[in-house]
């Protein structure tokens, strides 16, 4: 299976800022919900306009769908490590 193409450093660090806003706001932590909200949000619309995610032709190219299966797979492999 060919190695899937690399992600420029750039929007791995915002996926990775996403991921991390994201589990924040799961935890449901009064006080900074609206803060941690807008900031998902912000995170999402960048990662919506990187030009390596940009939808072509009417079509999202595969890699969107890669940068958001790639952190959860890591997350999940490093989770069956970790006792």
């Amino acid at each position: 299976m060919a190695s899937p193409p690399p992600f420029p450093p750039d929007l791995l660090q915002v996926r990775l800022e996403w991921t991390r806003t994201y589990e924040a706001l799961a935890e449901l932590q009064p006080g900074n919900l609206t803060a941690l909200r807008r900031r998902l949000l912000r995170l999402s619309r960048t990662i919506a306009r990187h030009p390596h995610v940009q939808v072509r032709n009417g079509r999202a190219p595969a890699a969107r769908g890669e940068l958001r299966a790639r952190p959860a797979r890591t997350h999940n492999a490093a989770r069956r490590v970790t006792p």
